[in-house]
């Protein structure tokens, strides 16, 4: 199976800009990406993994360049192929092998796996005629485009596929629950979890 993993290698995850400069998210994106590939790999699936990278990407993987905007990259990959696709995103800090075994596992022609936003983390792909449409509501698009082509679809509901590090609040979650290279660079930059306010949240010293 063919997996994609979209992976911003420019400008990622700007919305933490309150927390992290330029150079920093990079270098959090990059642990973030790293945390999914290790998880890809460690499934007893036979996976073909392709970083699709906005820009040229050091990293640990076979890297595709395609500075298009994700929607028209991805349905470039799945207009070119009658194989299966898989499209997981690249800012799953939590994904583990089992999370992403269960998506592969799944018989219907289009499985989802939603983010907590309404936007789809990672889906596959087995009908042909099947497009991807990330703008808005992606979860409930892909959805109704799966129905548009016959196609069925199923939602895999997964904890650990759900959250998709958009905004400074997210990031209490990783610290929680993984311990991961993203988990890792954010304590090695001074984050931890506190509960102070009644709230989970990270905070960072110094």
């Amino acid at each position: 199976m063919r997996v994609l993993v979209p992976f911003d290698a420019q400008e990622p995850n700007t919305r933490l800009d309150p927390v992290l400069d330029a150079e920093e998210r990079r270098a959090f994106a990059g642990a973030m990406l790293a945390d999914v590939l290790t998880a890809l790999r460690e499934t007893d699936c036979d996976l073909d993994i392709q970083v699709l990278a906005t820009a040229p990407a050091d990293v640990d993987a076979d890297v595709s360049v395609d500075d298009r905007p994700l929607t028209p990259a991805v349905n470039a990959v799945l207009g070119a192929t009658e194989t299966p696709v898989a499209v997981v995103m690249a800012d799953l800090p939590l994904t583990t092998p089992a999370a992403v075994e269960r998506l592969f596992s799944h018989p219907a022609d289009v499985v989802l796996a939603p983010g907590l936003g309404g936007g789809t983390n990672a889906l596959l792909a087995r009908h042909p005629e099947f497009r991807v449409d990330y703008h808005g509501v992606s979860y409930r698009d892909h959805r109704e485009a799966a129905a548009a082509v016959g196609a069925t679809v199923r939602t895999v509901d997964s904890f650990r596929l759900a959250l998709d590090v958009d905004d400074p609040t997210d990031l209490a979650e990783v610290l929680l629950h993984s311990n991961g290279d993203a988990a890792a660079w954010l304590r090695e930059a001074g984050f931890s979890v506190s509960a102070g306010s009644g709230r989970m949240t990270a905070e960072r010293s110094g």
